[in-house]
């Protein structure tokens, strides 16, 4: 064994140290032997030798169990030198095994040494066990096992390459998942640090890549890290002074002042110049090397450093429209996707804390806007977001929902009708000109029913709109009982909608006469619902549902056009003297094509307009004495007539009535059913009967069911009747006939 290793030291390899090599870190070699002599000749062997610009380092284990010891303390070991033969025959094939299969070191490269050639069969060991190389110990010179090494170095150092740049590659991967965040590109730039790392052969934290930026034209540029890995990986998008390391700072800054490459003995560090170098975005790129970079890495460095640049600067843009899609434009308060965002982050993580949603509706703020104009308009929301922000309701979060509508979610000692409207007490003060604002409020708990952050908001919209219902400056707190009628109506119109579709909604028609003659002057067009099931559905309850959801035009305008169709029908039987009256929505005659729907219907039909009525309530006061004056007027002047219907029920004035050019006016029935009943109401018939003849007007009583009431109409001199006491509301088929018998047998 002495003179093996005499031999061993025979030949000297024509390699001289690097000057630089302790720039890098040394190559770690694990030498494993039983016998001091290997260890002592192994170091003698490769004194003063470096690899690849880097020295080799040495560390010595004398037994399989203190090398597996080794390995699980330090895994960054390039090369192991391991004896066959120690405490055990196979001691040396066992930790093979072990660092294989155990600690899962697939790197690095095991050289299997043994001073006995004889002992295990070459062929069968390297294709049984994960050996890189197999050599006796006497054929291991110097130069020998300088190559031998050197060819193990390099393998692993391009598997440790290989291993980084696919660790760099799923960094990227994962940050294309969720790149529309900061970290996205934070996991981007550290993937791409660490694959360039790898190719150049250096630790992550051995690159860094800065940009500048200016801030104005005349200011000083700023630097500021775009891509760092490793333990510098917190400091992107920060400024290069934060970096601990001076020399970094020193180089990053120098290089990119100056505005060109340094070559140091430790280092190189690249510059390279942005598309627009007047506004900034250069970049610097530094690397821990002691040798020249290669052409093709520095042109990878500079193809990075732009790409990180780019995606920085999408970034931002996601940042901007994220601050557009969460934020109020108008007032920078939270939006309605912020708050809905928020709630639902606190009902995953309850602390207990009792917590309220609170809506807040500024009234007749369309009305002020009208008059005042938006920017008026803006001004208040403006001065009524500020005076809410002032609130400091603990952790509460102020949002802007809507137009004029602001929340306020949190603690529900702060969100409550009390604390909320003693912030709008005080008028505003808007162009110097003191405001009073009243609010209506919608309050809703967010408790174990509440399942989600739009289930609240709809829940609170719910109670507000009970408050607006209730008129100005209301309050009102969602409850069980609200929703179940909500979702009621929710449901009714789903069905209503669904009936329309399915043409499952008919028309009835019910005879007015004169209380004159007794004979039929015309009919009234009544709409009904019959469920699949064969149940009726109450038109109070269904139309004031197809008025609110805006079904009543698509609907309406279908009832005129089969109406109309009727009446086509009438005539082709002989009766032309019967008009037909049609009940209108407000809704309906807002909309501004129903003049148009009209002519059409009236059009398609061939009927003469003479023939036709459209019933009106007081209702259509909504839309404003000019406008509705106006279009009754249109109607009017295409020989169409108008009734007003439930005369007595609305909130219209005299005046106003005496604007409108009707023909007819229709008593309620609730005051024809108190006219022989001694309940109070049974005078109002008596007044209406002369005030529509003084107006012009022909007068009909609805919901006569008794001759006393008819006797009692006819005594007022009312005009026309119509109810159960002459007929009830029937369908077409049976309303030929009615009328035929009524008429003498003219069908």
């Amino acid at each position: 064994m002495d003179e093996d290793f005499l031999e061993f030291i025979e030949g000297d390899p024509a390699v001289a140290p690097a000057a630089a090599a302790t720039a890098r870190e040394p190559w770690r070699i694990l030498v494993v032997d039983d016998d001091p002599d290997v260890h002592e000749s192994t170091a003698f062997g490769l004194r003063g030798l470096d690899i690849e610009g880097r020295a080799l380092h040495l560390i010595h284990a004398h037994s399989a169990a203190d090398a597996l010891d080794v390995l699980r303390r330090e895994p960054d070991i390039a090369v192991v030198l391991l004896d066959v033969v120690m405490e055990t025959d196979n001691a040396g094939l066992a930790t093979i095994s072990a660092i294989r299969g155990e600690l899962g070191l697939l790197n690095m490269r095991i050289i299997l040494r043994t001073g006995q050639p004889g002992q295990a069969p070459e062929m069968d060991t390297i294709r049984r066990y994960d050996i890189n190389d197999y050599k006796t110990k006497s054929e291991l010179t110097r130069t020998k096992l300088y190559t031998t090494l050197t060819t193990a170095i390099r393998s692993y150092d391009q598997l440790a390459r290989m291993d980084a740049s696919r660790q760099g590659l799923e960094k990227i991967v994962t940050a294309s998942n969720q790149f529309i965040a900061e970290s996205g590109l934070q996991t981007f730039a550290e993937g791409v640090i660490t694959q360039m790392a790898g190719l150049v052969g250096i630790a992550p934290e051995g690159l860094v890549c800065a940009s500048d930026t200016l801030a104005a034209p005349d200011a000083p540029p700023r630097y500021v890290v775009i891509a760092a890995a490793g333990q510098l990986a917190h400091l992107m998008q920060r400024g290069i002074a934060e970096i601990e390391d001076p020399y970094i700072v020193a180089s990053l800054t120098q290089c990119l002042s100056e505005r060109r490459n340094l070559q140091t003995a430790h280092s190189v560090t690249l510059f390279f110049q942005g598309r627009d170098s007047g506004k900034g975005g250069n970049f610097a790129a530094f690397v821990y090397s002691a040798a020249a970079l290669r052409p093709v890495d520095m042109h990878l460095m500079q193809v990075f450093c732009t790409n990180i640049a780019l995606c920085a600067a999408n970034v931002g843009l996601v940042n901007r429209l994220r601050g557009h899609a969460f934020v109020d434009q108008m007032l920078g308060l939270p939006n309605r996707t912020a708050l809905v965002q928020c709630i639902d982050d606190t009902l995953r993580s309850s602390d207990g804390v009792a917590r309220a949603l609170g809506l807040m509706d500024v009234d007749q703020f369309a009305e002020t806007n009208d008059m005042f104009g938006h920017v008026y308009g803006d001004l208040l929301l403006a001065a009524i977001a500020r005076r809410l922000a002032d609130l400091h309701a603990g952790d509460c979060l102020l949002a802007r929902v809507a137009g004029d509508t602001f929340a306020l979610f949190g603690d529900a000692a702060w969100v409550n009708p009390d604390v909320l409207r003693a912030v709008f007490e005080q008028p505003f003060e808007i162009e110097g000109v003191q405001r009073p604002v009243s609010i209506c409020m919608g309050f809703a708990y967010c408790d174990a029913s509440s399942t989600s952050g739009l289930d609240l908001l709809k829940n609170t919209s719910i109670a507000l709109k009970r408050a607006k219902e209730a008129g100005q400056g209301r309050s009102a707190y969602y409850s069980a009982e609200v929703g179940v009628a909500t979702r009621e109506r929710t449901r009714l119109l789903h069905g209503l909608q669904h009936a329309f579709d399915q043409q499952h909604l008919f028309l009835v028609y019910q005879p007015q006469l004169s209380l004159r003659t007794g004979l039929p002057m015309g009919v009234e067009v009544l709409l009904r619902w019959r469920t699949e099931d064969g149940r009726f559905v109450p038109p109070d309850h269904f139309i004031p549902v197809a008025e609110q959801s805006g079904l009543i035009v698509a609907i309406g305008a279908w009832v005129l056009r089969t109406a109309l169709q009727a009446q086509s029908q009438l005539r082709a039987q002989g009766i032309t003297h019967i008009r037909l009256a049609v009940n209108v929505s407000s809704v309906q005659l807002a909309q501004p094509q129903f003049l148009a729907m009209l002519d059409d219907a009236l059009g398609h039909s061939g009927v003469p307009p003479s023939c036709l009525e459209l019933e009106i309530t007081e209702s259509v006061a909504v839309m404003g004495m000019e406008r509705v004056a106006s279009l009754l007027h249109e109607i009017k002047s295409r020989g169409i007539a108008v009734a007003i219907d439930d005369f007595g029920t609305g909130f219209s004035s005299l005046s106003y009535l005496d604007r409108l050019p009707a023909d007819r006016l229709k008593i309620d029935r609730a005051f024809v059913n108190s006219m022989d009943s001694g309940r109070s109401g049974a005078r109002i018939a008596e007044m209406i009967v002369p005030l529509g003849h003084q107006l012009g007007m022909l007068v009909l009583a609805e919901g006569v069911e008794t001759e006393a009431q008819a006797a009692l109409l006819r005594g007022m001199g009312c005009d026309e009747a119509q109810g159960y006491l002459y007929a009830k509301p029937m369908p077409l088929e049976q309303l030929l006939p009615w009328l035929a018998q009524r008429l003498g047998g003219g069908v």
